[in-house]
């Protein structure tokens, strides 16, 4: 055999052979280091969450191996603890809280965006309040949030600051984000609220509140937060995130597929998806919420490095403790599993 024919030979042979080697290797390093995740969300029936339930509902999350267990507490803020508390792996929601935990020195990363706007606005009592005129009048009165500490909380706070007021000078309330919230406003228990869709929209089709700040939609969360405000994220320790990357990707990829599927599906679609006790007994008012928060859906989990911006400046601008200058917003988040997802999905 003349020398050329044999280097051929032995070319093709090694190659062969770093071919079976390659692909096992590949293998192992998409392999889940953690399939079975127990995940912590703050009211899953408000259209703040609706691509977890998607994804959840269209067995999205199996596809890409995972089991999950969805707890749902009521509000953010009780999400969060379970996370620091360790009976969850990762939570769905609010992208600021990984600021405000940065701030107490415990860091959490977001690894995928689902809310493009806080889609949360809040509305006074017409019936408790008739003669109300600006924020001031709110001094002294009840706000229902889905709980102290939330994503309702702050936004709920922040148009107090603008106005002049501290946090101490209301009183919030727990009311959660379903049945319970329009229970409470329509009671009397409460004489304002600061909540999601579709409670917000059924509140005020029905003439109950009088919004007055609104962060429903891309336009209304730029008058408010003044840019881009990141909502709902898929967020865990960053220990977790360096230790199962994998895990960590297939999460991503779940929640892109789902929003994907959101881009494109139409009224029908959701309800048919949706359970029904999230309709709140109104399918039709429930569909005007979601064609209103539409557009505050992410359309391919990236998070805006303008929108941790906005956020870091709308937290210290009340709360004490966030010093903007102290705190690292690239370790707040990262978008290497989004970008890998998005490009799977096309979305």
């Amino acid at each position: 055999m003349n020398r050329p024919i044999a280097r051929r030979r032995f070319v093709t042979a090694a190659l062969a052979a770093a071919s079976c080697v390659a692909v096992p290797q590949l293998r192992a390093q998409s392999r889940l280091e953690k399939s079975k995740l127990a995940i912590a969300v703050g009211g899953k029936a408000a259209f703040y969450y609706l691509p977890l339930t998607i994804s959840e509902q269209l067995g999205y999350f199996k596809a890409e191996g995972l089991e999950v267990e969805i707890s749902d507490f009521a509000g953010g803020a009780r999400s969060l603890q379970a996370l620091v508390g360790g009976s969850a792996d990762v939570v769905a929601g609010a992208y600021e809280h990984t600021i405000n935990m940065q701030s107490k020195n415990q860091f959490i990363q977001s690894i995928v965006l689902m809310g493009r706007a806080p889609q949360i606005a809040l509305g006074v009592s017409t019936k408790g309040m008739p003669g109300y005129r600006n924020v001031a009048d709110l001094r002294g009165k009840k706000i229902g949030v889905s709980a102290p500490g939330s994503s309702t909380n702050m936004v709920a706070n922040l148009v107090l600051s603008r106005a002049g007021l501290k946090a101490s000078d209301v009183s919030y309330v727990g009311v959660g984000t379903s049945a319970g919230a329009l229970a409470a406003l329509r009671s009397g228990q409460i004489d304002a609220i600061s909540n999601t869709d579709p409670v917000m929209t059924m509140l005020e089709q029905k003439g109950d509140v009088k919004i007055i700040s609104d962060t429903r939609t891309l336009k209304g969360t730029h008058d408010v937060f003044g840019g881009p405000m990141p909502a709902a994220c898929f967020y865990t320790h960053a220990d977790f995130v360096q230790k199962n990357p994998n895990t960590c990707q297939a999460l991503a990829n779940a929640i892109v597929h789902g929003l994907k599927w959101l881009q494109t599906a139409g009224p029908s679609d959701i309800i048919k998806t949706v359970p029904e006790a999230y309709l709140l007994g109104d399918r039709g008012l429930y569909l005007a919420s979601f064609n209103k928060v539409r557009e505050a859906i992410a359309l391919d989990g990236l998070l805006p490095e303008e929108g941790t911006k906005t956020a870091l400046k709308a937290l210290a601008s009340f709360e004490p403790s966030v010093k903007a200058d102290k705190i690292d917003l690239a370790k707040t988040y990262t978008n290497e599993f989004a970008r890998r997802a998005k490009d799977k999905f096309k979305a």
